[in-house]
């Protein structure tokens, strides 16, 4: 952990970006109306024979067009590069659809072969009493169905030994076709597939060579007002689809190979026809893989007597799809589909309602390309927001949900995800403190009541509970601490990414709430960090901070007090306990901290309010309030003026009526 944050290494869920958009404001996405997802859907499905085929060809031509780009860069010209490139993709296809036809009629011819074998195997199920039920009753059905049919009907007249049964005169019957008939009987089922096939072909084609002017059309036609963002959502959706095809048939490749060689290795008949449907197979998210071991698995099962070749078989499947999915798929391209998982499995579910099989193979593509325009296109946000893998909600808003829902477990699941990347004070000072903020902003807008104020405040506190190993570990790190300005490991100050925080090794602390619950849970992240730090931390509620207890706190070894509003409001009060803090003990520090998601931006007014309120610091963000607590500086002596002004008043003689009228 503390190697990663060292070294900056830092995942995109959980890099700084991403916690510093905590405080921007997200719109509210809007959703379109029932009647225009309805109207989409079905133009989709009963136009299916016009959008299919050009649905394809989109996905042909974003998967090829790297292709031909890179044949261009070494001279070809560009129809040369384009015919190349989709008459040797089709090429591909053609030849691998004869090999899997081939493999189909070899295996359809020794099936009768196998047969013995799988009647071995039941009857071995049916003597170890396996399945018995299930198979006695299979076979009773099996026999009364055949003596159905041998059973002579009623209502023809029985043999007797006067009457002999007559011998069935043996009819055939000789169809006269013509031959153009036998043709179009061949022909006509290929038609279709064949049509359909050729247009894709030819809008390919077109595609490839017109795709800068469609780009401009496509411009021109739904983003000519923002250029910047059409043209990014273009090129993220060429990206993104491109290379999915191109990696997962690569992946797809890495994973046939083995399996083909496995099986022909342990003696599966037609290896090379499970291998080329196990990579075609594979394009069908989940299922896919599934139907790809099922029929391998079967056919094993009818070749060998025993039970071994289907074990050998299923485990060859299983360590196959283990290392794809874990080690080959994640060093290729992870998950930069930009889909959650969830979305895969609805998307494969509508499109194959939508369109049948070949909708089901172009779901997670298809998908893709509505996530990327609903990423960059307002219109349709609600797809990215539904579809895609990215958080919906802001960390700090996702924290502060799960405290309103007293969840404070999924909540620290969060925080130490992201401290595996980052240091305890960024999270406390760009999602937890702003999130707690979220909840004094709804306190003041009074839909928060006592009870849910107080809940949350004790998941924040839980929360912080729950870090204690984290904040343990983060402590016992022996790193050599960066001073601002010196060059770190990457070339950088240090003072540019990371605040050098002082040692706190000897100083005694007193964290407090200022007005409430929520405050006292700020304050005990405070004090946390501060035993990071090395300091020697005491916390103390709002409630500890009334006049007639502040007495009580035992500041005789607390070298400084730290005192936190989420409140920005409550100026007077904070100068009112500076000023209680410093006549219990004069040689006290006390800082202000007034919570902010922004962090303390102007010094200025910082230092000016903390002078006319007496106090030895005022921060906003965790940072300052860390640096503050453990400065060595001496305390700022309470201020007296106001009080002599009042004692002057009030020693001053009264004037009589008359000397006033004079």
């Amino acid at each position: 952990m503390a190697a990663n944050r060292r070294n900056g290494t830092a995942s995109p869920a959980h890099g700084l970006e991403e916690i510093l958009s905590a405080a921007a404001p997200h719109p509210r996405t809007s959703l379109p109306t029932v009647a225009t997802i309805v109207t989409t859907v079905a133009a989709l499905y009963f136009g299916r024979e016009v959008f299919l085929p050009i649905a394809i060809a989109l996905l042909l031509t974003f998967a090829l067009a790297p292709l031909v780009s890179a044949l261009k860069r070494i001279g070809i010209p560009r129809i040369a590069a384009v015919i190349a490139s989709v008459l040797g993709a089709f090429a591909a296809l053609a030849l691998f659809s004869f090999i899997v036809a081939t493999q189909v009629s070899e295996l359809a011819q020794n099936i009768p072969v196998y047969q013995t074998n799988i009647l071995a195997k039941i009857r071995s199920l049916k003597e170890t009493g396996v399945g018995g039920g299930i198979i006695a009753r299979l076979s009773r059905v099996v026999e009364r169905v055949g003596q159905e049919i041998d059973r002579q009907d009623a209502s023809l007249p029985a043999a007797t030994p006067d009457k002999p049964p007559r011998e069935p005169v043996p009819v055939e019957i000789i169809a006269r076709e013509r031959p153009l008939e036998v043709l179009q009987n061949i022909v006509g089922p290929l038609i279709s597939p064949l049509g359909s096939a050729g247009l894709i072909i030819v809008v390919v084609i077109f595609m490839l060579l017109e795709r800068e002017d469609l780009r401009d059309r496509f411009i021109r036609l739904v983003g000519y007002g923002d250029l910047h963002r059409t043209t990014e959502a273009l090129q993220d959706a060429g990206k993104r689809v491109g290379r999915y095809l191109l990696m997962q048939l690569v992946v797809n490749i890495v994973y046939a190979i083995p399996i083909a060689i496995g099986l022909w290795v342990l003696g599966i008949p037609n290896a090379l026809l499970w291998g080329l449907l196990a990579l075609a197979l594979r394009f069908v998210p989940y299922i896919g893989p599934a139907i790809g071991m099922l029929l391998p698995l079967l056919l094993a099962l009818a070749v060998a007597p025993g039970w071994s070749l289907v074990l050998w078989t299923a485990a060859l499947f299983v360590v196959m799809e283990l290392v794809t999915g874990n080690v080959v798929e994640p060093w290729l391209y992870g998950s930069r589909t930009g889909l959650s998982p969830l979305a895969i499995i609805v998307a494969a579910i509508f499109w194959t309602w939508l369109w049948g099989p070949l909708g089901l193979v172009l779901s997670t593509p298809l998908t893709v390309c509505l996530v990327v325009l609903g990423r960059h296109v307002p219109q349709f946000e609600f797809l990215d927001v539904l579809f895609g893998n990215e958080p919906v909600l802001e960390p700090h808003a996702r924290l502060y949900q799960r405290l309103l829902a007293g969840d404070p477990d999924e909540a620290t699941d969060h925080a130490e995800e992201m401290l595996e990347e980052k240091y305890l004070v960024e999270f406390y000072d760009k999602v937890a403190i702003p999130a707690l903020l979220l909840g004094e902003r709804d306190r003041a807008r009074g839909v928060m009541g006592e009870l849910q104020r107080r809940q949350v405040a004790a998941s924040a506190l839980t929360l912080v509970a729950n870090l204690d190993d984290d904040a343990q570990e983060e402590a016992d790190e022996e790193d050599i601490p960066l001073v601002a300005g010196e060059p770190g490991d990457d070339g950088k100050a240090a003072g540019e990414d990371e605040a050098d925080l002082p040692d706190g090794t000897g100083m005694s602390v007193l964290c407090a709430g200022g007005r409430g619950e929520l405050d006292d849970a700020a304050a005990a992240m405070l004090a946390q960090v501060l035993e990071v730090q090395g300091a020697t931390t005491m916390k103390a509620g709002f409630a500890d901070m009334e006049p007639s207890n502040i007495r009580r706190l035992g500041l005789e070894t607390v070298n400084t007090v730290v005192v936190g509003f989420l409140n920005r409001d409550s100026v007077k009060h904070a100068r009112f306990l500076v000023r209680r803090l410093k006549r219990a003990k004069a040689a006290l520090r006390v800082g202000i901290v007034f919570w902010s998601e922004t962090g303390n931006e102007d010094k200025e007014t910082s230092a000016k309010l903390a002078h006319d309120m007496s106090a030895d610091f005022v921060a906003n963000g965790m940072v300052d309030a860390v640096v503050g607590a453990l400065s060595n500086e001496p305390p700022v002596a309470l201020k007296l003026i106001a009080k002599r002004r009042v004692r002057r008043q009030r020693t001053a003689p009264r004037k009589t009526p008359a000397a006033a009228a004079s």
